[in-house]
């Protein structure tokens, strides 16, 4: 590891010049590669002249800076807290250090206009002395200098930081209690021989970034559409059987083992994706480094060996046809893997919103229905699942256009690649519209129970969905970011989930 030991103070003969000595002590024991830098050794212009950081020439030490930076993997901060942040000096050191083309850049595409972090392959520790106690620099204060530099400087390029450390009161402390903040630091710079996280910063993240994998934001669509289908079975008893919450664990750990081998099979497109967003381009986990492809593998076996074993237990408790809910259960499996994992890998034959579409809709519907007694030859599950069906597509058809360039040239053929951009948004427009129809159909001639007059407004949804495919699509025909058009189109679905939902209740 390269570690970049950043001296803020304004003096190098100062008590933060000790502890960034102590702390290059203990980070040598751990066998780093340490390099220091004093900003009050460096001749440069604090303040910013021209209208641009970037257009303001940088003087050579601050040139031979940034190379350091780019040098390290991990960067500390050794400064006081002086009127609440750091030092002027030190700000001066970022106001001209940090600024586009170094630390991020801008980029406008579209709903997608934002900017890259240049520094996010980095992190950071903050070491910083205080006469206030750290107490009620905390609590009472805020921390408002540690949430400055952590969050809107290091943050916004990218740098992760990982620790913070506040010392103090500082003035009215004696050798004894100097002593044992300088051993602290040394003790800080040792803990590098695990890294740069502490133990529960790592188990933190890797929570964290096992909850992005998930991507829990998809998984009520299809809880509201097995629900939907074990009210139509059942009623709204269904909540007080075991068959009912076993049935569900099912369908999300089965849902969990679907999203993670996405992202195992799905890397290379994912890598490829400059336009990835909240709905699009995966989670990012395996792209960005967070977990590995050895985690993700072991993570989906457990999640397959859990739906394995709730399947069983759905089977033992469920009160309809065993081989019927066997069956409906087997045929959800391979199509949810079968979607990106060979040998269907549907998703790059064009039939992966067909696929989507059915599983998270007909597909558990079915499931819910079954499981609660119902026959899989009833007709009500079908048609329950015929305008929801309808409904998923206009979505997931969608999420193909950030991703178009990506996935051709990973020779994934969504419909977004096979038939473009435009042929996306006219399949989108098609069935967003239909399923409207026809959810009005079913509630004026009461063709199955659980429509109701709301789902009147649907049709006002599908209009505006498709003056907004107009609006948004027909100006630019390539990759780009349609987050709000991902926004109405995945409400949309609501329509035809929550109106029979609450109908059937």
């Amino acid at each position: 590891m390269n570690v970049l030991l950043i001296l803020g103070h304004p003096r190098t003969d100062s008590y933060c010049a000790a502890l960034a000595e102590a702390y290059r002590n203990g980070a040598s024991e751990a066998g780093v590669d340490v390099r220091e830098l004093a900003v009050a050794d460096l001749e440069f212009d604090p303040d910013v002249h021209a209208d641009c950081p970037s257009d303001q020439p940088l003087e050579p030490d601050l040139q031979a800076a940034e190379r350091e930076i780019e040098w390290a993997d991990h960067l500390v901060f050794v400064y006081p807290n002086w009127w609440g942040t750091m030092p002027a000096r030190l700000k001066g050191f970022f106001d001209r250090v940090f600024r586009p083309g170094f630390a991020f850049s801008f980029y406008e595409e579209g709903e997608g206009a934002g900017k890259e972090e240049l520094l996010n392959d980095k992190t950071a520790e903050l070491l910083v002395t205080m006469d206030v106690p750290p107490r009620i620099y905390r609590w009472l204060l805020r921390q408002p200098g540690n949430h400055a530099l952590k969050r809107a400087t290091l943050g916004y390029a990218g740098v992760r930081t990982t620790r913070v450390t506040n010392l103090g009161p500082i003035e009215d402390s004696d050798l004894e209690q100097r002593e044992a903040w300088l051993e602290e630091a040394r003790e800080l710079g040792r803990r590098l021989e695990t890294g740069p996280d502490s133990q529960l910063g790592r188990v933190t993240r890797t929570a964290t970034s096992w909850l992005r994998a998930l991507r829990l934001q998809f998984y009520p669509m299809a809880w509201i559409a097995y629900t939907v289908g074990a009210l139509a079975a059942a009623g709204s008893d269904v909540f007080a059987t075991g068959a009912y919450w076993l049935g569900l664990a099912f369908l999300f750990v089965l849902e969990a083992a679907t999203v993670l081998s996405n992202e195992y099979a799905d890397y290379e497109t994912d890598r490829e994706n400059t336009f990835a967003g909240p709905f699009t381009g995966g989670s990012r986990v395996l792209v960005d480094g967070e977990l590995s492809f050895e985690q993700l593998r072991a993570g989906i076996g457990a999640f397959l060996t859990a739906a394995a074993v709730l399947g069983g237990a759905t089977l033992f408790v469920g009160a309809g046809s065993t081989a019927a809910t066997a069956g409906t259960m087997g045929v959800l499996t391979v199509l949810a893997l079968g979607y990106t994992l060979p040998p269907p890998k549907l998703a790059y034959r064009t039939l992966g919103e067909l696929d989507v579409a059915i599983t998270h809709s007909v597909g558990v519907l079915l499931l819910g229905f079954v499981v609660l007694g119902g026959s899989w030859h009833d007709p009500l599950p079908w048609l329950l699942g015929v305008p929801f069906l309808l409904s998923v597509l206009p979505a997931i058809t969608l999420a193909g256009v950030p991703d178009v360039d990506a996935d051709r040239s990973a020779d994934k053929r969504t419909i977004a690649v096979r038939f473009g951009v435009d042929g996306a948004a006219m399949v989108a427009a098609a069935t967003a519209v239909l399923a409207a129809v026809l959810g009005t159909l079913f509630q004026l001639f009461d063709i199955v129970p659980g429509y109701r007059p709301a789902i009147y407004l649907a049709l006002v949804h599908a209009l505006g969905l498709v003056w907004l495919l107009r609006e948004r699509l027909e100006a630019e025909a390539g990759a780009q970011r349609i987050d709000l058009l991902l926004i109405a189109s995945l409400s949309y679905i609501a329509w035809f989930g929550v109106v029979p939902l609450v109908g059937l209740l």
